[in-house]
């Protein structure tokens, strides 16, 4: 810790490439501000001036306020000036002197020496304006002038007056704000705010916040995460919004801030064995259950009296930060973010996200390098998995209170500059085919197309691009699988639905497989895994992604079980075509192989003229016939049964399925009584379908109660229209649509009436 007048406050601590200098004003009453504290602006020069190097400073005072490189390199400029002029000694009296006009002198120097040695430290553009005025009096001055010696005398002063001048002008500093001094007066802080605007972040915290809300920034939407304050925000001269959280431990008081402080402290002596991380659910309820006694002990001896609520928030927020992830949780509690990053160097570039309704968005939060490490170590206890450089990847999931998430983590020697995240949020519920319909993903025909094709226990892939929803929406055809067929799951990250369908009654077993790009790994392969499962019995098959080797497994899977039960997969690719090339071409699937792919369904992104705004859409489904030899493209192999009209938005029938000319379709009705031959029939029940599933959507409108849109509700429907079908056909010999919707509907009003959104969980 350095000498500042006869006081150790501060010091200068070098972290990687980082020259930080950390100045203590834990003894001050009022917190640090360079923009809005004269005091502290001049105090902060005053240091700087002895300094070289410095790329960051950082106030403590119970929370840091760090001022990132470009603001501390403003501040170094003003600083080398003010230490270049006391050097040089411009600003000395005797370099004036003319003789007979010392009166001149002294005026001049006084001016300059408060200016340069006093006003340059508290206010550089007061000092910058106060010379320009100088400058134009002077000359002036001049111009009214006759007296020769006196013409002599401020040459001098004037030399020296514009060799200041473009001293100070030269500066970035002055550069970036030049444009806004017209009318500016010295001592206002107003345009100050423009340049300095610090990182906040409490003592226990390792993660920085933008605390301020942007300047001249449009604020389009607030809301609530929690207790956490959402607001965004359209910025000036940028494409990208801004999601500006501000989250409870940023607005404690002082004694709050100590009780969390000391109490991280004594928790921080307990490190959780990896044993503990097994099981992190337990293992947060165990570290809350200690911070919520430890706060109680700890209010009682400082004398702070706290309610219940209070003491449970803290708790939160001491968990968070010492077994949790920090402000990480507070954005996965955030139903309406569907993407998280962070890019290497930590600590240099806020958190970007994906947003439902405000697509990409920087935000105020900064994770720093110490942070990024710690998340680490815990992903790698969580997951059994390495991280390290002979295995630079990690793929895992993460279950957090209030949502989950895919990570997908990568370090050095991969990503050189440390350590990079990709969080992908999961819905807390699974997706379903009203909800899909209600947000245009597919239309109610598509989801009376894909439900029959359920039910037909067809094999499927659901392909598309990242970030198209290609698991969501496999997501949401599980939730139309019968309740009475077991399912196994099989995924290397855990991202499909499966607790939430066992609580809802659904005979799921997952199952977890080795990463594709994980070395030297103990776990089953995926194509071990997939094989596996042909000798656990009847069950439909689900894999998370067709990413490898796993594929030929597959289709063996499929090929096995085509006619029997569902298998159904995702894999990346933008079209038909597209699939077949990579399981043919790149993953050596023979083509007579390919050929036990039924349907192809494909989410693609759809973006907006101006490229400002994209919308997930399933863009085709498409059946593969089995008459082709070598290029199904060519050979006709590939039917659209739907396809995405750009102009309508929305998929629209194709005349092949529209005229009963999909093999696929016609091959379910084979094996049903009252299809077989009668096409009629067929369409008549795939419209029913998607007239069920648009009763859904319409009495969640009607009703003002999106929650029968949700999985629980959505089954109980499906359920009906089963039971519905058995009881008609039995009474009638037939299947009479018009009275089975008559009966669904009556039952549906029913219903509503007495559903609360509570009883879906």
């Amino acid at each position: 810790m350095a000498m500042f007048n006869g006081k150790k406050e501060y010091e200068v601590v070098k972290e990687g490439d980082e020259i930080i200098l950390r100045i203590d004003y834990e003894s001050h009453t009022l917190p640090p501000s360079i923009e809005d504290n004269s005091q502290c602006m001049s105090r902060t020069i005053d240091i700087l001036s002895q300094l070289s190097g410095v790329t960051k400073i950082i106030f403590s005072q119970k929370r840091d306020y760090e001022y990132n490189y470009k603001q501390t390199q403003f501040l170094m400029e003003i600083a080398n000036v003010y230490r270049k002029i006391s050097k040089q000694g411009l600003v000395q009296y005797q370099v004036f002197l003319t003789p007979g006009y010392e009166r001149y002198a002294t005026s001049w120097f006084s001016k300059l020496q408060h200016i340069m040695h006093h006003t340059i430290k508290h206010d550089p553009l007061g000092a910058y304006v106060e010379l320009k005025r100088l400058l134009r009096r002077e000359e002036l001055d001049i111009e009214r002038s006759t007296d020769e010696g006196y013409l002599i005398a401020v040459q001098k002063y004037l030399s020296i007056l514009k060799y200041l001048i473009k001293e100070v002008e030269n500066t970035q500093f002055i550069q970036t704000i030049h444009h806004h001094l017209a009318g500016f007066k010295p001592g206002d802080r107003t345009l100050y705010t423009r340049i300095f605007s610090p990182l906040v972040k409490p003592d226990f915290m390792n993660t920085r916040l933008m605390a301020a809300y942007p300047q001249h920034a449009e604020e389009l939407e607030s809301y609530k995460v929690e207790d956490t304050d959402i607001s965004l925000f359209a910025l000036p001269d940028s494409t990208l919004y801004l999601y500006h959280m501000m989250p409870p431990e940023f607005r404690l008081t002082e004694e709050k801030y100590e009780l969390l402080d000391a109490a991280r402290k004594i928790m921080a002596e307990h490190q959780p064995k990896q044993q503990e991380f097994v099981d992190p659910e337990r293992m947060r309820q165990v570290f809350s259950n200690v911070g919520s006694d430890l706060l109680d002990e700890l209010s009682a001896h400082h004398g702070v009296k706290l309610k219940e609520k209070e003491v449970e928030q803290l708790t939160n927020i001491l968990v968070r930060y010492s077994v949790g992830f920090g402000l990480i949780e507070i954005l996965i509690q955030d139903e309406r973010i569907q993407d998280i990053t962070m890019n290497s160097p930590m600590g240099q570039i806020p958190i970007f996200i994906v947003h439902q309704d405000y697509d990409n968005c920087q935000t105020n939060v900064v994770p720093t390098r110490s942070e990024a490490e710690s998340w680490a170590s815990k992903l790698r206890l969580i997951s059994g998995r390495p991280l390290d450089e002979a295995n630079p990847i990690l793929d895992t999931e993460l279950t957090l209170p209030g949502g989950e998430a895919r990570v997908a983590v990568i370090a050095p020697p991969l990503n050189p500059t440390g350590l990079g995240y990709a969080l992908r949020r999961h819905r807390d519920k699974p997706w379903t085919l009203p909800l899909f319909i209600k947000t245009k993903m597919v239309t109610n025909l598509a989801a009376g197309v894909l439900d029959f094709l359920i039910d037909g226990s067809r094999t499927m892939l659901v392909a598309g691009t990242r970030s198209a929803g290609k698991t969501s929406l496999l997501g949401s055809l599980l939730v139309e699988i019968m309740r009475r067929y077991r399912i196994i799951t099989i995924e290397d990250t855990l991202e499909l639905p499966t607790v939430s369908l066992r609580k809802l009654g659904f005979n799921v077993q997952p199952m977890k497989v080795a990463a594709a790009m994980a070395k030297g790994s103990a776990e089953v392969s995926a194509a071990d895994g997939i094989r596996t499962t042909l000798r656990l019995g009847d069950s439909a098959l689900i894999v998370g992604e067709v990413r490898s080797q796993e594929a030929a497994a597959l289709y063996e899977a499929m090929r096995v079980g085509a006619l029997a039960n569902v298998v159904a997969g995702t894999i990346h690719g933008d079209s038909p075509y597209g699939v077949f090339d990579r399981v043919v071409n790149d993953l050596k699937v023979p083509r007579t192989s390919f050929k036990a792919t039924d349907v192809i369904v494909v989410c693609n992104p759809v973006k907006s003229a101006d490229g400002l705004h994209r919308w997930r859409r399933v863009t085709s489904i498409t059946e593969i016939r089995k008459e082709w030899e070598t290029d199904p493209l060519r050979e006709n192999g590939f039917v659209d049964l739907l396809k995405y009209d750009a102009t309508t938005d929305e998929l629209a029938p194709s005349n092949d399925l529209i005229n009963g000319e999909s093999e696929i379709l016609k091959s379910i009705a084979g094996n049903v009584k009252e299809w077989a031959g009668n096409w009629d029939a067929v369409w008549d029940n795939i419209q029913l379908r998607a007239k069920l599933k648009q009763g859904l959507v319409d009495m969640a409108e009607k009703s003002k109660n999106d929650d029968i849109l949700e999985a629980k509700f959505s089954i109980m429907a499906k359920d009906e229209f089963h039971r519905l079908t058995e009881k008609i056909s039995n009474e009638t010999g037939a299947l009479d649509s018009k009275r089975l919707y008559t009966e669904w509907e009556s039952w549906l009003k029913h219903k509503v009436k007495k559903w609360k959104p509570e009883e879906n969980g």
